[in-house]
């Protein structure tokens, strides 16, 4: 019986010794194919010196292209369509703070894909600078606005055009004589110590705009509300804006990017809510940064009267504003009459005298001052960092030198130094020069509102600042965190996820720019969604440069074709790099043919 047990054991099929030896083989295969995979991603990922990998440029593998396809158009009442802040959406979210007018971007299973309509009668924007003064009403046709405001002199309709005297609440006699009392109160406007500003409740940017011809550079800021348009007016006049509102979620911008901050007649509650409102507009203001108000409780004593109000409320709220500034380390800076100035603290020993059981308490280290996609806001104090010797206003080169300066912040991040930004700003020189020669329109008057898409260190838009354009310099959430950067050298932009839509409206851009947005975002975001979202905020005639692998462009080329783009590829300023090639595409002047019909 043991023998009988035992043959068996000391016995083995042939067959069945293929077994182990079949599955050892299938292992072995399956290893290799992942290991060829990682290979086939990685041995051509774009690398740059000092520079953080992108992302997987997928060159030489065996990688289907994606297949033309055609797009019909929207209904028109998609013209006007912003995903992420569609008023149809509101009543899904929280009233509280208005939250409901923050980003909240549709899931996936509502996303349109489709081209969005221009509204009928749509003309080709007015050039700058004449744009300044004067748009197409069929562009952005809103009566309310014009009946609201046209008494406070923000626009008034004339024929066919909306014409922007310049006036505001806070400025009827013109934005030109507001901001030369402003720049009374702050010298530092007018020799360059001044650069970047936010105006927080922009109405149609006339002050933004005013501040173009003295050389600072603001990002108007207005949520989507019963204004309409704002921000659409703003960008159809040719002067930088972006959908916004301060709520519950902190601003997309930097910690210490700001040189002002502005709020005129803005009605933000800045004292409520413990401060949160005020703590953000602390976090994104530098060092030494202004912050100016205009309107209530500024000047009450002569103004509460129009305010339907009283004079002791006035007082009270003036009160507990200063009372919260004092101990967030600000000073009165200047005042008069209805302009009032303070200054943060330029230095850290405000900061160091301050007790710990102070409200506003100071953040703690867990909550990085940076991190500003979807964080929400706190009401702490962000206290600059000491070891920044040049971070503050006035301790930053003065504009324009510090555009081409590397700004200490350059070294926070992987990758970055002073030689890689020196490098980068000498490439982009070039790089430009040669897109001028693929795109003859950039440089000229023809081309004003620009966004380069997934920027490093505003390095293209720096290589155009002498042009008659501005550039929204956009990084991306989930790439180097770099806009610190952007804002030091006193270029402006913001964070986005390209897998969801940006916060503007449609028909706002003249140029898109991408340096391998693909290559870095293809494994997150559905190609077809980020083209269909570049359609939709691209101008009728608005151009797109490209600059990605062979994969991505003939990729792009094929669904672009369906999207009514002329597109052509060329080569990059160095036509032997087999790894980079650009593709040029002009997004088509087409009308809709369902207007009639609906």
């Amino acid at each position: 019986m043991k023998d009988k047990e035992f043959k068996p054991a000391m016995y083995v099929d042939k067959s069945l010794r293929l077994v182990p030896i079949a599955v050892m083989l299938l292992s072995l295969c399956a290893l290799s194919f992942y290991l060829g995979g990682i290979f086939c991603s990685e041995k051509n990922r774009l690398v740059l010196e000092d520079k953080t990998s992108l992302g997987p440029v997928q060159v030489g593998c065996n990688i289907a292209e994606v297949k033309s396809k055609k797009f019909e158009e929207c209904s028109s009442d998609y013209q006007d369509y912003t995903p992420c802040t569609d008023p149809k959406r509101w009543r899904k979210y929280d009233a509280h703070r208005l939250a409901f007018r923050e980003r909240h971007c549709p899931p996936l299973s509502e996303r349109v894909e489709c081209l969005i309509p221009p509204p009928e009668g749509y003309k080709i924007p007015i050039r700058w600078p004449k744009s300044k003064d004067e748009c197409w009403y069929r562009n952005v046709p809103y009566e309310w606005i014009n009946n609201q405001k046209s008494n406070q002199h923000w626009l008034r309709k004339e024929g066919e055009k909306f014409l922007f005297p310049g006036g505001g609440t806070m400025f009827p006699n013109g934005v030109g004589e507001y901001v030369d009392h402003m720049e009374e109160l702050i010298p530092g406007m007018k020799d360059g110590t001044v650069r970047t500003a936010l105006d927080t409740g922009c109405g149609v940017a006339s002050w933004g705009g005013d501040l173009l011809d003295r050389g600072i550079i603001t990002l108007s800021l207005a949520p989507r509300d019963n204004h309409e348009a704002q921000v659409q007016f703003a960008l159809e006049r040719g002067i930088p804006a972006i959908l916004g509102i301060i709520s519950t979620q902190r601003l997309p911008y930097p910690s210490n990017a700001f040189d002002m901050a502005h709020c005129s007649r803005c009605l933000i509650p800045w004292t409520e809510f413990g401060g949160a409102y005020l703590m953000e507009i602390d976090r994104v203001l530098r060092p030494g940064g202004f912050w100016v108000l205009s309107g209530p409780p500024v000047n009450y004593e002569n103004r509460w009267h129009g305010w339907n109000t009283t004079i002791e409320e006035q007082k009270a709220d003036y009160d507990a504003l200063q009372g919260l500034l004092n101990k967030m380390c600000y000073k009165l800076y200047n005042k008069k009459d209805d302009i009032a100035v303070w200054q943060k603290s330029l230095d850290s020993g405000c900061y160091a005298s301050r007790e710990k059981t102070v409200y506003p308490p100071e953040c703690d280290d867990s909550i990085e001052p940076d991190a500003a996609w979807y964080v929400p806001m706190r009401s702490c104090i962000v206290k600059p960092n000491p070891n920044f010797k040049q971070l503050g206003v006035g301790q930053t080169p003065k504009w324009p030198q510090r555009l081409k300066v590397a700004p200490e912040r350059v070294r926070t991040f992987s990758g970055g130094s002073d030689g890689a930004f020196k490098k980068d700003t000498t490439q982009w020189v070039t790089r430009v020069n040669h897109y001028k020669t693929m795109v003859p329109d950039l440089g000229t008057d023809k081309i004003r509102n620009v966004m380069d898409m997934n920027t490093l260190y505003g390095g293209f838009a720096a290589a155009l600042i002498d042009d008659p354009l501005w550039v929204m310099n956009v990084v991306s959430s989930y790439g180097l965190n770099s806009l610190n950067v952007v804002y030091d050298r006193g270029l402006i932009g913001t964070y986005n996820d390209w897998c969801e839509a940006f916060s503007t409206y449609p028909r706002t851009y003249d140029l898109l720019h991408l340096d391998g947005l693909f290559s870095a975002e293809s494994h997150r975001c559905e190609m077809k969604y980020v083209l269909l979202e570049m359609d939709r905020i691209l101008r009728p005639t608005g151009h797109v440069i490209m600059r990605e692998s062979p994969h991505f462009v003939n990729s792009v080329k094929n669904l672009a074709t369906g999207m009514r783009w002329n597109c052509h590829q060329g080569d990059t300023e160095d036509a032997k790099n087999g790894d980079e090639k650009l593709l040029i595409c002009q997004k088509t002047d087409w009308r809709s043919s369902k207007a009639a019909s609906e």
